[in-house]
């Protein structure tokens, strides 16, 4: 069964190869643990969830290696803490700063728990992993590629010649367009820091350069080749991390003789009712603030997995309220599912996962099986992209609850998707559905207007969505 990803380095879909099938591995960028996770920061948690998913399931469970890290060592934990000590908390500055790490840790586990996301093989600290950090950054030196200034280590830009080829920028363009921080220190004004300078007042380690911290970027380097070895197979995360954040990555990784990752996937970005999420803007929330506003995590799951990873999602209310419909329909569906536990997913499923992991495919393709399979194989389908499972279940009271509206506007969906796929025929089901149902619907530029007819017939839409 062969797996094709698209390769943010080549810039094509290539088969997926990996270099040893028995220790499938992939390191994936994880959380600055200063705060709740966002819904932004949720995107590449189930994106690469479900390429997990897939990857256990065509190399077995035995066979994948998952790493997704926690950065607990950085300047907002650290002004995060400071602002709790001058409110009053008591204990030193690096008790502070431990709490808030392991609070936000246990916060950010619960949320994606509740997305239904499987916990990586491997979570590690950075603060586990200095010594790794001060050893490569050593290294680096010996060979030429990094250099001490007034107490910093900088990785000398210059010294790596394919520097600028995941993001496809010059170093000129970079210079150009990024936020570069102005030093006198620095040779050039892209060299970016490997290990900076700590005062008494704040978190820091001895190291050959005095008492310091590392930065950000030589954090991820080095675990992944602490946990993941010389070379792996598949480094992800959001498009907003490849530059600088994967190219300084790759920068040193390679200057210091390692091979890094072979495939580089990056999901795009997330939207909320077509603008982005801001806070100006009153549409930036967290995954808890969804949760607590009675948001199921199966919902949210649902809706983030309906838009190819590399096609910018935007989350509505819309979206919301009919993904809720939806997976209630197949809830009651799979209800009383039994069957052979060992069987597997149905083939388009599979198919569509394997083409650049196309979960709206997979998604289409679930409707699909949802017409016509029995009830476990249409499970089992469904686990494979984190739907339906036992665990997520407990906002489903089993009742045919979805309302009027929930039903017609995914009844309107399922139509206007049909005609997107000249699926004229199933389109057209559809609207007869409505008609019979006492549903007046008229077609508009902007999309369609419906309102109930005098003879509104709910539990025909139910038996028959």
């Amino acid at each position: 069964m062969d797996i094709f990803l698209t390769n943010t380095r080549t810039r094509k879909k290539e088969r997926f190869v990996p270099l040893d099938p028995s220790n499938v591995r992939m390191y994936v960028c994880g959380p600055t643990v200063y705060d709740r996770a966002h819904l932004g920061n949720a995107r590449p948690v189930l994106v690469f969830d479900v390429l997990y998913r897939l990857l256990r399931h065509v190399y077995g469970p035995d066979h994948v290696t998952y790493v997704r890290n926690f950065t607990d060592v950085d300047d907002r934990i650290n002004e995060t803490a400071l602002k709790r000590r001058q409110a009053g908390a008591e204990g030193s500055l690096e008790a502070l700063i431990a709490q808030r790490s392991d609070e936000t840790i246990g916060w950010y586990h619960a949320d994606m728990d509740a997305l239904g996301a499987l916990r990586p093989t491997h979570e590690p600290r950075a603060t586990a992993y200095i010594g790794e950090m001060v050893a490569m950054i050593a290294d680096l030196i010996d060979r030429g590629h990094a250099y001490e200034a007034e107490g910093h280590v900088l990785f000398a830009v210059e010294s790596y010649a394919e520097y600028g080829r995941l993001s496809g920028r010059s170093v000129d363009d970079m210079i150009a367009g990024a936020r570069v921080e102005v030093a006198p220190f620095k040779r050039n004004p892209m060299d970016f820091v490997l290990w900076k300078p700590s005062d008494d007042d704040l978190p820091g380690w001895d190291s050959p350069w005095g008492r310091g911290r590392p930065g950000w970027h030589i954090e991820c380097s080095a675990m992944a080749h602490e946990l993941l070895g010389d070379a792996f197979d598949i480094h992800g995360g959001g498009n907003d991390l490849m530059f600088p954040h994967h190219e300084n990555e790759i920068a040193q990784s390679k200057c210091a003789g390692h091979g890094f990752a072979q495939v580089w996937m990056h999901n795009e970005m997330l939207q909320v009712e077509g603008k982005k999420m801001s806070k100006s803007l009153g549409n930036f929330f967290t995954v808890r603030d969804l949760l607590d506003r009675g948001v199921p995590g199966e919902v949210i799951r649902f809706v983030m997995l309906s838009t190819h990873y590399r096609k910018p999602m935007d989350w509505t209310e819309k979206k919301r309220g009919e993904a809720e419909a939806e997976l209630r329909r197949w809830r009651r569906f799979v209800k009383v599912a039994e069957g052979d536990p060992s069987s597997s997913p149905a083939a388009p499923v599979v198919d569509a996962l394997c083409d650049d992991l196309n979960t709206a495919g997979a998604i289409t393709a679930l409707r699909e099986l949802f017409k016509s399979s029995d009830p476990y194989t249409f499970k089992q389908s469904a686990n494979l992209l984190g739907l339906l499972s036992d665990n997520l279940g407990g906002w489903f009271d089993g009742k045919a609850s979805a309302s009027a509206e929930e039903l017609i506007e995914y009844a309107l969906a399922m139509r206007s998707e049909a005609k997107a796929a000249k699926d004229f025929e199933r389109a057209d089901a559809f609207r007869s559905l409505l008609v019979r149902a006492g549903v007046v619907v008229k077609d508009t530029p902007t999309g369609p207007e419906w309102e109930l007819g005098p003879n509104f017939d709910q539990k025909l839409l139910e038996d028959s969505l």
